[in-house]
């Protein structure tokens, strides 16, 4: 089967199921590209991540751009980001106007207060399942948990990534 189809499903399942995005879906993103099919390892979805964030924009479309690209050339990245799109886009449409009118049910409100905390569970378990490739050694360690403090701090997050960028090309060689 061409690599276009599997990016096309993968990336269609990613944006079916990927409720919440931003971080949330990594869990999904990372099963289908390194569990499923092997597109990339676990370190180089890292390195994805990194250089993801070090840029503006939704991480999912970035990952899709990138994975796509490795995977399949200009069309894998084409067909990776439409697959990845094309979903959240018709859903957003019929959803926003289903919330507007309904928004104030218990049903509706129940559901969202369920969703959040699930989302954060998520996120726990990706930065949990990403630590041991992110986290090599004590330099590392010590980036990881200023940045943490940062960001706990209120410091804006490009500038906890730009920082990181510049003590890693400094001092990580």
């Amino acid at each position: 089967m061409p690599v276009w189809v599997d990016l096309g499903a993968a990336w269609l399942r990613i944006g079916l199921f990927g409720f919440g995005g931003g971080p949330s879906v990594i869990p999904l993103i990372r099963h289908e590209c390194v569990d499923r099919y092997g597109w990339m390892s676990d370190a180089e979805l890292l390195d994805a991540l990194a250089f993801g964030n070090a840029l503006p924009g939704p991480i999912a479309v970035k990952l899709a751009a990138h994975v796509g690209m490795q995977a399949g050339g200009w069309l894998g990245c084409v067909v990776a980001l439409a697959a990845l799109n094309l979903p959240s886009i018709a859903m957003m449409l019929g959803l926003a106007a289903l919330y507007a009118r309904y928004r104030d049910a218990p049903s509706v409100a129940g559901a969202m207060a369920g969703v959040r905390p699930a989302v954060v569970g998520l996120l726990a378990y990706t930065a949990w399942s990403l630590a041991p490739d992110g986290v090599r050694n004590v330099p590392a360690g010590v980036i990881a948990l200023a940045a943490f403090v940062a960001l706990v701090l209120k410091v804006h997050p490009a500038v906890v990534i730009a920082g990181a960028m510049g003590i890693g090309m400094f001092f990580l060689r």
